[in-house]
């Protein structure tokens, strides 16, 4: 099997093509022949050592993949060869709480994972394709898609009329945007760019507000809802844009907080947390269950991924560069089969 290692230390430069022995399932295992995988913030954290800096190498990156299975091992009646399937992020996570054994069985660290033409996978952790997404289209849904639908669905109960205030035009604040237009809420979007914003428009999005020329954007969120607050905020910055999530939505309101991107280190205000009664919600991507849920929605109503840019698999570490630089809008791909 073809496969990208962060071999010996961290870094995009570590990042190497290898050969290995193509595995063979166990009891419970599914063997996929992967087509397709995504791009996350969490695997360039992984490759550069910053997400984990004692994982263990080496380490085949990357949590979303989309394939097709090719071998079972004993026991599996999930799947069979020959159907199209994803991977779920955390492979002994169904349903209900997470556990310690769900955090530790999770894909491109700190088992290995899709950047390779072929994975395994838990029968459980191996969820069926909707028949109309490509496997590019499906490669972009394990962690992103599932990840909003958790902070929205799951766990914030959105419903419609309520407002949902998303940062940025990364592959979580997307498919929020498109899981909030769904559920008839009102959304509005940040980004540094009018022309994302404007995109972001077509797709469904109310209002728009560029925080490069508007860096109040916590007060020009709460004056779009007449000086309320938003209802929900999808948090994917860190400690650079917490205090203002936590200004922007309303008192009894739900702060998800999803990402690190802009550091994942600060001091946390509690005062307006308490005064306000706010609910502040950690989101470790999402079960089964979840994920099960996503793709009914997504298939009843042929929501289609967002896909920025496709790769080949000669070029993945150009794509975790693309990644890297910003400038994509939804989610970056590599083709791998």
């Amino acid at each position: 099997m073809r496969a990208y290692e962060i071999q010996a230390g961290f870094g995009l430069d570590k990042l190497v093509q290898v050969e290995r022995p193509d595995p063979t399932p166990g009891p419970m295992q599914v063997r996929v022949r992967v087509k397709a995988t995504s791009l996350n913030s969490r695997d360039l954290m992984m490759v550069e050592g910053r997400y984990n800096p004692r994982q263990k190498l080496p380490l085949i990156p990357n949590s979303d993949a989309a394939g097709v299975v090719d071998a079972v091992g004993p026991g599996v009646t999930r799947v069979k060869p020959g159907d199209r399937v994803m991977s779920l992020f955390s492979q002994a996570w169904s349903a209900g709480e997470p556990t310690r054994a769900a955090q530790v069985s999770t894909l491109g660290g700190p088992l290995d994972g899709a950047l390779a033409d072929t994975v395994l996978l838990h029968e459980d952790g191996a969820v069926p394709t909707p028949a109309y997404l490509s496997d590019e289209e499906a490669a972009t849904l394990p962690c992103a898609a599932v990840t909003a639908w958790s902070a929205l669905v799951t766990h914030g109960a959105l419903k419609a009329g309520d407002t949902v205030l998303l940062q940025g035009t990364g592959g979580v604040s997307i498919f929020a945007l498109q899981i909030a237009r769904l559920l008839g809420a009102r959304i509005i979007i940040t980004s540094s760019s009018d022309a994302k914003l404007a995109r972001a428009r077509t797709l469904g999005a109310h209002e728009g507000i560029n925080y490069g020329t508007t860096p109040d954007w916590d007060k020009a969120a709460r004056a779009l809802t007449g000086g309320v607050g938003v209802d929900h905020v999808v948090e994917v910055g860190g400690a650079g844009t917490f205090e203002k999530s936590l200004r922007a939505v309303r008192p009894g309101g739900t702060v998800s907080v999803i990402g690190v991107l802009s550091g994942g280190a600060g001091t946390v205000p509690l005062t307006p947390i308490l005064m306000q009664n706010l609910r502040v919600q950690g989101i470790f991507v999402g079960h089964r269950q979840s994920f099960d849920a996503l793709n009914r929605a997504f298939a009843l109503h042929t929501v289609r991924p967002v896909v920025d840019r496709v790769f080949e698999f000669s070029e993945a570490r150009a794509a975790f560069e693309h990644l890297k630089r910003g400038a994509h809008f939804g989610k970056v791909v590599v083709r791998v089969g």
